[in-house]
């Protein structure tokens, strides 16, 4: 079945629409996808496993069935000696066939989404640039997919080639950065790239990735700002990472030492997404979802903490209650006495890790567009490409 409303009709009518969370951090935990590349072969590979995170998170409470096409371009699918089993094309249709079928099982939206290049990081044309959003978006027309997500942009410029192709099929068009206060990684400000991206096309813009939901809120406000300023329209959208980043500089958590394999300690709890939520609420942002490291407890967190203005509560709240409520039941009189919100709310949890500083120093490289160290290729990553990258991390520290 199609979705009732359009997402710009629930948009305009004041309703929050609920994303859901990172798939290809969750999948690689789960086993079906490779830390590096993180690409999303799994879609055609395994689609039992995409298919039930695309369940549980619609249980959470989520609204938009992203499909799980992140990086499934062909440069990224080749790059760097990556085995590629299956062609763009074959990834992103079954891609599309899983986000419909689970969205079909609740009143969920499925939204066709495109990334950054390999391509514009290698200086390619806009043409050549372009041309791979084109050949992603074709699929997306074909399944019929009911918007369009360009994401996970760092700079603006690409961004805005992808919204001015995704533009072309006539369906409603988000444009998400990662990025943070800073700007993008041209020192464009925040307000300045959303005020580019509503011109370009898009009728939603925001931030998703890199940094944490405070920071990533901090970001859309900002960009909200900047469109208003300007005198145009548009709505908003935050879609963060789900650990704690304050120590991050402008390029976010992938310069942080723990990236990506150590994160664990940082991960938010569920009552940091209630404040969240609460928060992008406030600022007047209406479609609220997460990125990397978010599971689906956290989008049920934030459904229950909107479930008022929402009128509703998610499927999976029956397994949960309100602010630990469940704990009631629980046999030791101690836990139970956990069973009530301001335990949780005023709780700082313990890392249990005495040796390990409570900040990190991120790797700050300074390469982004054009630089000779982010010039991509097809073949394997050699020996000797990887020996100064490893004596220059040596210094570093």
């Amino acid at each position: 079945m199609a979705p009732t409303l359009n997402i710009l009709e629930r948009l305009d009518a004041g309703e929050i629409v609920i994303g859901d969370g990172g798939f290809v951090f969750a999948l690689e935990k789960r086993g079906y996808v490779k830390a590096g590349p993180w690409t999303p072969e799994a879609a055609a590979e395994h689609p039992e496993a995409v298919r039930q995170l695309h369940r549980e998170f619609l249980r959470a409470g989520s609204n938009v069935m992203q499909t799980f096409t992140f990086y499934a371009s062909d440069d990224k699918l080749e790059n760097r000696g990556n085995a590629q089993r299956f062609t763009g094309a074959q990834i992103n249709e079954a891609a599309c066939d899983l986000a419909r079928e689970v969205a079909n099982e609740g009143d969920a939206m499925v939204a066709g989404g495109v990334s950054q290049t390999p391509s514009y990081l290698s200086c390619k044309s806009e043409a050549e640039v372009k041309g791979i959003f084109k050949r992603q978006l074709n699929v997306f027309v074909k399944k019929n997919v009911d918007f369009m997500i360009a994401e996970y942009f760092e700079h603006v410029e690409e961004a805005e080639w992808a919204v001015q192709v995704l533009k072309t099929s006539g369906k409603p068009v988000c444009a998400s950065l990662c990025i943070g206060p800073d700007g993008d990684l041209n020192g464009v400000s925040p307000g300045d790239c959303a005020v580019r991206l509503v011109k370009a096309g898009a009728n939603i813009v925001g931030i998703n990735c890199h940094f944490d939901p405070m920071i990533c809120v901090k970001t859309v406000k900002m960009m909200k700002e900047g469109v208003e300023r300007a005198g145009l329209k548009a709505h908003y959208m935050v879609q963060p990472l789900a650990y704690h980043t304050p120590d991050c500089n402008c390029q976010g958590f992938i310069d942080l030492p723990e990236f990506p394999f150590g994160l664990e300690p940082r991960i938010m709890t569920r009552w940091d997404m209630h404040k969240y939520a609460r928060e992008a609420f406030n600022v007047g942002i209406r479609f609220i979802g997460g990125c990397c490291g978010f599971e689906p407890y956290h989008i049920r967190a934030v459904a229950e903490e909107l479930a008022t203005e929402r009128g509703y509560l998610p499927a999976a709240s029956v397994k949960h209650g309100n602010w630990g409520a469940g704990l009631e039941m629980h046999t030791k009189p101690w836990v139970r006495a956990r069973a009530r919100r301001d335990y949780w709310e005023k709780l700082k949890p313990a890392s249990g890790r005495p040796k390990c500083p409570a900040m990190s120093t991120p790797d700050s490289w300074g390469v982004t567009k054009g630089h000779a160290d982010l010039m991509q290729h097809k073949e394997a990553t050699s020996l000797d490409e990887l020996k100064p990258l490893f004596e220059k991390a040596k210094a570093s520290h």
